[in-house]
């Protein structure tokens, strides 16, 4: 079956349909990731996007137990190629059934190199998936142009509150999306982790006496979450040692009066070179965001610059003045170098008087 993806900016790209057939409109974005395609359809902090593979063959080592959560999350999957017939010792099916079992649509077949150098000199857009062959452009791209990927930090945070038991420190994870392996990096270190829903309050965290706090990824905005970063805020006041990943980095620049400001098209691969500045030495890293934070308006009272991006110079991690807090832009829980940065959960183990 035909299906076409349509640009507000006016391009169509014709392939075939893949997963669902639904209809949908979504913000388009685009991984680098060579590998990990699962771990990218079930990283939380794509929801309300449609993701394109850049890589040209997706698929052929099929559906492994490598999901970083419950179920998928992109509102749709562009692929140049998707395997058909993927072959792996821990193969439990194709991405086409994974697609369809859980309703998201997609497109193959179309040329995403040209697509991603769209969204490379046009900046990210909204863009719809339709298997409708006498779609109307005009009718269309009001909508296209209304979509917002809206408060999806609610959409994709945990109902209630779990533990992962453990005998050493205890870390209080509040989830704004957070990808399994977070909780698994802490609990592998021995820390027994207790994930907390995203609106879960300051003073419900702190009544636990955790000896550390963790702040996730996520989607979204930011500056969506305003009650979020009010509770963060208390956080930061309490003198408990915090690490933020992602979203929980933005937010707590935001909570301590610094800016944030949206991407021409953001960041998502598994290739991403990120320089401790301490150091002087490059990590390869795993990223996925659309937003960063603004270093020209940071208070250096408060926080100074502790990574930076090799290829395009923005802010990839903070240090707080005074605090026993660091944040950083990309994921040291993924495995891109392939353990390049995991030790930063040591150095936050250490702020909690561990032993890592």
């Amino acid at each position: 079956m035909k299906a076409f993806l349509i640009l507000e900016d006016g391009n169509v790209f014709t392939g075939t349909s893949i997963g669902s057939t639904r209809e949908v409109i979504s913000e388009i974005v685009f991984n680098t990731s060579m590998t990990g395609y699962l771990e990218v359809l079930t990283d939380p902090s794509y929801a309300g996007q449609a993701v394109v593979m850049t890589y040209p063959l997706i698929g052929n080592y099929g559906i492994t137990p490598d999901m970083e959560s419950q179920k998928p999350w992109p509102d749709g999957y562009i692929v140049r190629e998707l395997s058909r017939m993927p072959s792996n010792f821990r193969c439990q099916g194709t991405i086409q059934d994974f697609l369809l079992e859980h309703d998201i649509p997609g497109i193959a077949g179309i040329d995403t190199r040209a697509l991603t150098k769209i969204l490379r000199e046009k900046g990210t857009m909204n863009g719809m998936i339709t298997t409708n062959e006498n779609y109307n452009f005009d009718e269309i791209l009001p909508r296209l142009q209304a979509y917002k990927t809206g408060n999806v930090v609610d959409k994709v945070t945990c109902e209630t509150k779990t533990v992962w038991k453990g005998a050493g420190k205890r870390v209080a994870l509040l989830d704004f999306g957070a990808k399994k392996n977070i909780a698994k990096s802490l609990n592998d270190r021995g820390c027994e982790v207790t994930v907390f829903p995203a609106r879960t309050t300051a003073e419900e965290i702190l009544a636990t006496n955790p000896d550390g706090i963790m702040l996730s990824n996520g989607p979204g905005d930011p500056k969506d979450c305003g009650t979020i970063i009010d509770e963060i805020r208390k956080l930061y006041n309490s003198d408990v040692p915090i690490f933020a990943i992602c979203l929980g980095h933005q937010l707590m620049a935001l909570a301590t009066g610094a800016d944030t400001h949206k991407m021409k098209y953001g960041h998502r691969g598994g290739n991403h070179p990120v320089k401790d500045l301490a150091t002087g030495r490059v990590y390869i890293s795993s990223q996925n965001h659309g937003y960063v934070v603004d270093t020209d308006k940071l208070d250096p009272s408060i926080a100074r610059p502790a990574f930076v991006n090799v290829n395009d110079g923005t802010n990839e991690g903070l240090e707080y003045v005074g605090k026993n807090i660091f944040t950083v832009q990309f994921h040291p829980e993924a495995c891109p170098g392939p353990q390049d940065s995991g030790y930063l959960f040591d150095r936050f183990i250490q702020m909690m008087g561990g032993e890592q």
